[in-house]
């Protein structure tokens, strides 16, 4: 089996057929399997995969959940069940654009084989299918990216990578505890065993709704996902990448402290300048001027 592809769904009725589809119309010259992990929906999801089930029986397989697991699991027992040389992951809410998707990234894969993952662009839509801002992936985007790469920041969308199962035998068991944050880790995982390759084309769909799991969540909440992201990695990998990550994470939220500034949103900059400032790394001579001039900013006069 060349690709395996793994769907994670819950709750996304009006989307999924736009996903399902999009797998199931890949043009391939290979076999590809289709894997549905579905957690226990409370709308008609369920019963829209089991239709495509029962349509294409020889190619998609389901994972339940009996009750809604609201963790990273319900990725992790995807991959598990994965035979693919190759793993594609899609959100229930996004799709692919191009039927030649699977068939770009695994011949990419092929000609790489010192790469762990790959990634192309993706759209940003809303629920209506408009665009909502530029690409997901900006146009800097180097074509080969490292682990060091990663603790600045995602630049991919779930639903444009794939990845080489073989660089990683099993997921742990700490990826469960970093929902809602699923690919970041999982990303982080691969790239500790190859690099990351970029392919600039845009291939798929990311959707930002109301419903969306990570999205609607208030800007504090999601400040705060990202906070105990860096926090719980550094832990997970025994502290091995401290001195980096952490000046990531201050790095990070001292970018999110100006950028709140700027918008006029003063308390959402304080809470970035202190979150940065908890966490950080220990500042550099050449970083406590940077960090003077973000505190007048932040504090200063509006």
């Amino acid at each position: 089996m060349k690709v395996s592809v793994v769907v994670v769904t819950c709750n996304q009725e009006a989307f999924i057929d736009a996903a399902m589809r999009s797998v199931l119309e890949q043009r391939t010259p290979f076999d590809f399997e289709v894997i549905v992990s579905e957690d226990a929906s409370t709308d008609g999801t369920r019963s829209i995969v089991e239709d495509w089930r029962a349509r294409h029986p020889d190619r998609v397989r389901l994972l339940l959940s009996a009750r809604n697991l609201a963790s990273n699991e319900v990725v992790a027992r995807g991959f598990r069940a994965a035979r693919g040389e190759y793993v594609a992951l899609l959100d229930g809410d996004d799709y692919w654009t191009s039927s030649d998707k699977l068939r770009v990234q695994s011949e990419f894969l092929d000609t790489n084989p010192d790469l762990s993952l790959c990634f192309h662009n993706a759209a940003v839509i809303d629920d209506r299918g408009d665009p909502v801002r530029p690409l997901y992936t900006p146009p800097d985007q180097k074509q080969r990216s490292t682990l060091d790469d990663l603790w600045n920041g995602n630049p991919f969308a779930t639903c444009t990578s794939m990845f080489r199962r073989s660089a990683v035998s099993s997921l742990p068991e700490w990826f469960e505890g970093f929902f809602p944050i699923t690919d970041w880790p999982l990303y982080v995982l691969f790239a500790e065993r190859g690099d990351i390759g970029f392919i600039p084309a845009v291939m798929g769909a990311y959707r930002v709704h109301a419903g969306g799991l990570y999205s609607r969540r208030p800007e504090r909440e999601k400040l705060a996902s990202v906070d105990r992201f860096y926090r719980r990695i550094n832990d997970c990998l025994s502290s091995r990448y401290d001195h980096r990550i952490r000046a990531a994470h201050r790095r990070y939220f001292y970018d999110w402290a100006r950028a709140y500034a700027a918008r006029g949103e003063r308390a959402l900059a304080r809470e970035c300048l202190a979150l940065g400032r908890r966490y950080g790394s220990s500042l550099t001579p050449g970083s406590l001027l940077e960090t003077a001039k973000l505190f007048l900013l932040v504090y200063g006069p509006s």
